[in-house]
């Protein structure tokens, strides 16, 4: 199994909890975004959207992170990453759709660059811009973990919703953004900074990382 990925790609942080959470081996194929590897051709040809991550397992190329979160959960399904209630599975779902669908596609690298290129914006906007949008987004989220003991979003055990959750929370600390008010979500976010499978996924533990 291969993973490409970028350190710093919130997508492909999801997933590489996943596999861990999971026990999965798999390697690491890293794509720069910055220096734009992601339009040479060859992985254009994996990947047409030219994004990441992308996951190869049994000669297959898979796309779009919360597509393979799903397939890892049918395809492996030891260490479940959803739980066996149907409403409880549609709740998780909303939440991790809630971060992958409204809040990241906002806030993603190619939008900053377009802010920032074409736009002309300052640093200083851009950050206003992500601050903006990661704080609108996270008042749902805080909302719908009312019911969270304050360890993982739903239930005892990690779900897909975590896997979205902390890569956002990484960002949002990166840029700056004052959690303060969304106490169910710092609390989630650093207890699973002590589970061995969230750390090893970390930006800083790539093999890419700069």
């Amino acid at each position: 199994m291969k993973l490409y990925s970028y350190f710093r790609s919130s997508a492909a942080y999801r997933v590489r909890i996943a596999l861990n959470l999971k026990g999965l081996d798999y390697a690491t194929q890293a794509v720069h975004l910055v220096k734009n590897e992601q339009q040479q051709a060859e992985y254009s040809v994996l990947n047409p959207s030219q994004l990441v991550p992308t996951l190869i397992d049994e000669e297959q190329s898979l796309l779009q992170s919360l597509s393979i979160l799903e397939y890892l959960e049918e395809r492996y399904p030891a260490t479940a990453l959803l739980p066996k209630n149907l409403i409880e599975r549609a709740k998780i779902r909303a939440f991790a759709q809630a971060i992958a669908c409204d809040i990241h596609p906002l806030n993603n690298l190619r939008v900053l660059k377009y802010l920032q290129d074409e736009l002309s914006l300052t640093n200083e906007q851009k950050s206003q811009w992500y601050q903006h949008w990661i704080l609108e987004g996270f008042k749902s989220l805080e909302v719908q973990l009312q019911r969270s003991n304050g360890q993982f979003c739903f239930g005892n055990s990690a779900t897909i919703a975590d896997c979205c959750l902390i890569p956002q929370v990484y960002n949002a600390k990166r840029f700056k953004v004052d959690l303060s008010p969304s106490p169910k979500i710092e609390s989630i976010y650093q207890h699973c900074l002590t589970i061995p499978a969230f750390l090893h996924a970390a930006p800083e533990q790539q093999p890419d990382w700069e």
